[in-house]
């Protein structure tokens, strides 16, 4: 019994390494490439052809990929003011 404790214990820290398949690269450039990553995301994994903590990871990273072009739509949109407000004085 001490025996199967001890080993029990041994293994409760170790979990296994999983290899997942990789997947096939995609080019982003704005947040419609976005939307057809997370609806092929999705249905991936309503087909179970994804891991689950794959597509968990491919949703917070595209959440913070959709926040990135706001910010970068922003800044242009007021470096083009700002050219436009040095021009009129």
């Amino acid at each position: 019994m001490e025996e199967e404790r001890m080993s029990a214990v041994s293994r409760g820290g170790s979990s296994p390494r999983r290899n997942y398949k990789p997947l096939p690269p995609v080019k982003i450039g704005d947040t419609k490439d976005v939307v057809n990553l997370l609806s092929t995301t999705i249905s991936e994994v309503r087909a179970g052809s994804i891991e689950l903590r794959v597509a968990n990871c491919i949703g917070y990273l595209s959440g913070h990929l959709i926040k990135a072009f706001e910010i970068s739509g922003l800044e242009e949109r007021l470096a083009k003011l700002e050219r436009i407000i040095s021009q009129e004085i």
